[in-house]
């Protein structure tokens, strides 16, 4: 009986190393089954990623084109509106056989620049008043600085208007700016002679 007892003493650690190497192989395979996995699953997301860049890519294009497209048809509405403009000067220039009044052609002038002024006021564009304001280097470019019966940093004259485009200026108005002296009397420039 003791042989059969040392047989399975001996067979007892053997069958430990093999349920111990089977349960390593099951770990393997099933190790080896979830690096598989998760390279699939690496996989589709490297995909997924290369397909959202295309998108965003072809996204960022159309984009582009579609904002060149609106800027370049975007001011089309008020161009037609300033060729109407255009057109009645170009019918107010032409001279009329019947009737060659000056108080007319004045009166057509009038109407086309009130039609320009309420074009430009529909566009949001106004007018900066600088006639006889303070100087304000924010609204207004000194091109002059001369003698004035104004006080100094008065604006003297408007050389060219300047213009607001919805609270943003679009052209500074450029003035003469008094520099606070007097100007000599003429006066006395003829009396000296």
């Amino acid at each position: 009986m003791e042989k059969k007892d040392n047989v399975e003493k001996e067979r007892k650690p053997e069958s430990k190393q093999n349920d111990a190497k089977g349960k390593k192989e099951k770990n393997r395979s099933t190790l080896h089954e979830q690096i598989e996995s998760l390279k699939q699953e690496l996989e589709t997301v490297k995909d997924q990623k290369l397909r959202i860049a295309a998108e965003f890519e072809n996204f960022r294009r159309r984009s582009v084109s579609e904002k060149s497209n609106w800027i370049k048809n975007a001011n089309e509405r008020l161009l037609l509106e300033i060729c109407d403009i255009r057109d009645n000067f170009e019918r107010g220039l032409k001279p009329d056989k019947g009737k060659k009044e000056e108080k007319s052609f004045k009166k057509g002038i009038e109407m086309i620049f009130q039609q320009l002024e309420n074009l430009l006021k529909k566009e949001g564009i106004k007018k900066i008043d600088a006639d006889n304001a303070e100087f304000d280097p924010q609204y207004h470019e000194a091109l002059a600085h001369i003698p004035s019966h104004l006080e100094e940093n008065r604006i003297v004259s408007v050389i060219q208007n300047g213009y607001m485009l919805n609270d943003k200026i679009i052209r500074a108005a450029r003035v003469a700016v008094s520099n606070g002296e007097t100007p000599p009397d003429k006066t006395e420039d003829n009396e000296e002679k």
